[in-house]
Parts: C-alpha cells; structure tokens; sequence
C-alpha cells in the first residue's frame, strides 16, 4: 500500500536513503529536510505498516516537478515497488497539472523502463541545483538526468 509519508516515518526514510547514501547511489538527505520536506514523500507499507520503500515528487516550477529520493528496502527489492512510487508521484504531477518530470539518477535502466528519456542536464533549470551543492560530488557530479512527459506515460485518468 502506498501513502503519504507521516511525522513517525522520518527516521526509517532518513535510515533507508542514507543506507543507499552511504553506497554512493543516492543524495542524502537529513533528518531536517526531511521534516522540511515531508509533504513531497510517498512511501510504500506492508500490511503491518513497515516502510519498504520512499519516494518524492518535488515541486520546481509551474510545470516541472522532480523525482528524488527514490529508495526500496533491499530485502523488499523485486516486487514493482520503486515502479508504483514512481507511478504515485506521476499521478501526483498530473493532479498538480505538471507535464514534466525529471530525475536524477545513477539507475538510468530503471526509468528508462518507466518511460523516461535521457536528457542533458544543461537542459534543466538552474534552480534544480540548490541540492547539488551540499553533495559531496559537487561540482563533479555522475547522475544522469532523465524526463518523462507524463501525459505520455499516464494515458488512462486515474484518480489518487
């Protein structure tokens, strides 16, 4: 089941991204922009409510938005659930009235699955930066930038 993220589940989203940080396969966030930023997050529960996996739609501009912070528990990896948090924020942006959606990322196979392109990172705006520079790969950094339109991905209305 996936949900908004609560005031209880910040210290399992902040563990979860910065097990993935710690590997150098994503940005970490802290607990405080997590509170900051709780509202943009989803995440996905089992049955007994544990956290399997996290994701964000962060809102950038009247008609751009970014997928950030995507993270699936390992032993949860496999099931489709980076897939439907990547689907919830999409609606997200449609509900929003936000075609398009980019991400930064080292899993380009990933979502390029769920129809996204590849796009030069110069294409994107430069306000998109104001993470990048608490990132230790600053001003180096590897992550490809993917976008979707998400008209084209999201065919059929569906109400979240």
């Amino acid at each position: 089941m996936i949900r908004n993220a609560r005031m209880g589940d910040v210290k399992t989203i902040h563990s979860l991204l910065n097990n993935y940080a710690d590997k150098g396969l994503l940005l970490g966030r802290s607990i405080s922009s997590l509170y900051d930023q709780l509202r943009d997050f989803h995440v996905f529960v089992d049955s007994t409510d544990r956290l399997l996996g996290v994701c964000a739609l962060h809102i950038i501009w009247e008609d751009l938005a970014e997928i950030r912070s995507l993270a699936v528990s390992e032993d949860s990896q496999g099931n489709s659930i980076g897939k439907q948090l990547v689907r919830r924020c999409l609606e997200e942006a449609r509900a929003y009235e936000i075609e398009n959606v980019f991400t930064l990322t080292y899993q380009k196979g990933f979502f390029r699955k769920q129809g996204f392109v590849e796009v030069d990172k110069k294409e994107l705006p430069h306000k998109i930066w104001s993470d990048c520079l608490n990132c230790p790969k600053f001003p180096d950094c590897d992550e490809e930038a993917l976008q979707c339109k998400v008209s084209d991905i999201l065919k059929t209305d569906i109400n979240i």
